[in-house]
């Protein structure tokens, strides 16, 4: 065997056992990320007063009004991640999250891009990150996705 051939054995071998590591990096990947805003969702469910007024105040959402802003936000960080944490519709779901994540970053910028902000910035980026790896690779096998699809939910 020439050694291209070994290598190419050698390479199809790891790409095999990496096949059983896709659908729970994914599962973690969305759990992760989903997490990350539905604490933020909840804390400002939690005391929709100091929600009001940060929206009022401190973010600056372009385009909407802030009481939109607040509830739109809201409600992006509490559907979105329950969607992904289930793998429903969850392409859906992650194209969302960045969109309540840029909306985030955008309306925090004046913070955020700020010196001793970039850890903050950073993890911004990482969940943008993520939500774009769940976006073109899928909800992988754990999901409902996976599960409507294999159980006929296919178009035909």
């Amino acid at each position: 065997m020439t050694v291209a051939g070994r290598l190419h054995r050698f390479n199809d071998l790891a790409e095999r056992a990496a096949q059983l590591l896709v659908a729970p990096l994914l599962l973690v990947t969305r759990v992760y990320v989903a997490w990350q805003f539905l604490k933020s969702g909840w804390l400002k469910i939690a005391d929709w007063e100091t929600t009001q007024f940060l929206f009022e105040e401190e973010y600056k959402v372009p385009l909407v009004s802030p009481l939109i802003a607040a509830a739109g936000g809201t409600f992006g960080e509490l559907v979105f991640p329950a969607l992904l944490v289930l793998g429903l519709l969850t392409r859906y779901a992650a194209a969302g999250l960045f969109a309540v994540n840029v909306v985030a970053v955008v309306a925090y910028a004046h913070v955020l891009l700020g010196e001793g902000f970039e850890a903050a910035l950073g993890q911004h980026y990482l969940w943008g990150f993520m939500l774009l790896v769940v976006l073109v690779f899928g909800p992988g096998r754990l999901s409902v996705d996976a599960w409507l699809k294999v159980s006929g939910g296919s178009h035909r």
